[in-house]
């Protein structure tokens, strides 16, 4: 097992991983009835394609001895409805000042592009990744 996740009442849910103990708290959004004062089951989503990105563009970056640190990753989830789902998720990366050569640019942006989490969405999910240099 992985996650245990206990669902509190309320719209809300309480999340051990297994390993580390690391906890977190689901909110349903307040546009779903929920009070929103958490990250949403949906927001997670979202914040997992921003995570897995940095990391694997953090693993590419440490195998090739580029430091990356600092990198950010602002993320923009967009609903629909009928069915309510996640139609949209922009990523734009911004990378600390750095002098890249133009082959770790491309190194950094194939791996940014090879992430797990991505390749798991679904193909109808409209995705968008920039990143600023």
């Amino acid at each position: 097992m992985t996650v245990e996740i206990i669902y509190e009442g309320d719209l809300r849910t309480k999340a051990l991983h297994i390993k580390s103990k690391s906890e977190l708290t689901t909110d349903a959004p307040t546009d779903n009835r929920g009070k929103g004062e958490s990250f949403s089951p949906t927001d997670m989503v979202a914040t997992a394609l921003g995570s897995c990105i940095l990391t694997i563009m953090g693993i590419k970056a440490k195998d090739k001895e580029i430091d990356i640190t600092g990198a950010r990753a602002e993320v923009k989830k967009v609903m629909a409805s009928n069915p309510r789902r996640i139609a949209e998720i922009e990523v734009t990366i911004t990378m600390p000042k750095n002098d890249y050569t133009d082959k770790e640019k491309m190194l950094l942006e194939k791996a940014a592009h090879g992430c797990p989490v991505k390749r798991s969405l679904h193909p109808e999910l409209k995705e968008s990744l920039k990143i600023n240099w």
